[in-house]
């Protein structure tokens, strides 16, 4: 049996959060919610992840995970609100220690602890979690960061940033402890899934000449139509188109207030004597 695919994409990230049910069991899980946050204002707020629990609650759905594939740079994460609104378990790849340890100290977050604890389950290559009469499986897929994985359930691939939409390519790997070939090996880890699999990417950021907002393809499709990984493309190139192509991108407007939450699993830092909660901003003097 498949999983039924719900997407909620938000237009304000570009990002497409999927809600994963087992049709025998009513049983589901979340992956990638997002919590939306304007930067100007500095002003949370919950609509993407409600819109999800009310989809939840209106087809009578059991949630059991919050699934995670990455600490996302791009939007704060909405896991831990919904673990506070169902009790959901958070997971993550195990490799988030490695992400902790580079982070922590440059937002003084040491309250998120290093060991990945403020998640409920750490992932590694081959670990498996029940979804009512369905399984969750991982791989491990790195290179955009260390802490990457692939959700694998039925027939369905959730991939996150590492491949998006055919037309629009790959993960960016220039961040801290990403790796243009180490990216290369893991898509090709996903390429090697049957053909008929279904990817579901975590971004949609319509590329020129498309005008739909799309997040689900196939790995046949990716093999025979992504720009930038398509059979034939081998390691050398692919490294060398990433590279150049990464060395012209800008950080993401939400970089520095998502990594200080998501290294938290999706919660605030701790509030101040009086009361109130801030994120830090960084500064590098020139």
């Amino acid at each position: 049996m498949n999983p039924h695919v719900q997407t909620f994409f938000d237009k304000a990230t570009s990002t497409a959060t999927h809600l994963v049910i087992d049709p025998a069991t009513r049983t589901a899980a979340v992956v990638d919610p997002v919590l939306d946050f304007e930067p100007k204002a500095a002003r949370l707020s919950a609509a993407s992840a409600d819109a999800v629990l009310a989809a939840v609650q209106d087809q009578g759905l059991t949630l059991v995970y919050v699934l995670e594939t990455h600490a996302h740079a791009d939007h704060l994460s909405a896991a831990d609100y919904i673990r506070r609104k169902t009790g959901a378990k958070v997971v993550i790849g195990a490799e988030i220690t490695q992400v902790q340890k580079t982070f922590i100290p440059i937002f003084e977050a040491q309250d998120a602890g290093d060991k990945g604890e403020v998640f409920d389950h750490l992932m590694a290559e081959g670990d498996v979690l029940p979804l009512g009469d369905l399984t969750i499986s991982v791989l491990h897929t790195p290179g955009h960061t260390p802490a990457c994985v692939t959700y694998l359930i039925g027939d369905a691939a959730f991939v996150g940033d590492t491949l998006f939409m055919p037309d629009y390519g790959t993960a960016r790997a220039d961040f801290p402890g990403g790796d243009a070939a180490t990216l290369y090996r893991s898509i090709r880890k996903i390429m090697a899934l049957p053909e008929a699999t279904r990817i579901f990417v975590g971004h949609d950021y319509l590329p020129a000449g498309r005008e739909d907002f799309r997040w689900e393809t196939t790995v046949a499709d990716e093999r025979v139509r992504n720009v930038h990984v398509h059979d034939g493309v081998g390691e050398a190139e692919f490294v060398a188109m990433r590279e150049r192509r990464d060395a012209t991108l800008g950080a993401p407007t939400l970089l520095l207030p998502s990594l200080q939450v998501n290294i938290r699993g999706g919660a605030l830092p701790p509030a101040s004597p009086a009361g109130n909660v801030f994120l830090k901003l960084p500064v590098t003097v020139a």
